[in-house]
């Protein structure tokens, strides 16, 4: 894909792309946060579990 091939699909895109209103544009905030939420949530758990059964697994 050449200079002049990337430009005519750009052109093309900004011409189908619309702004989105305010409500679509806080609706993906709220998905991007509950999303990223759930995502530390998990890893906190998993790091949390995997740090209290090194502690309780005896050193040998």
């Amino acid at each position: 894909m050449g200079l002049r091939d990337f430009l005519t699909s750009f052109k093309r895109l900004t011409k189908i792309v619309k702004k989105p209103s305010n409500q679509e544009l806080w609706a993906s905030i709220k998905v991007s946060i509950i999303g990223m939420t759930i995502i530390g949530v998990i890893g906190f758990v998993i790091k949390f579990l995997a740090t209290m059964l090194q502690a309780t697994t005896p050193t040998i």
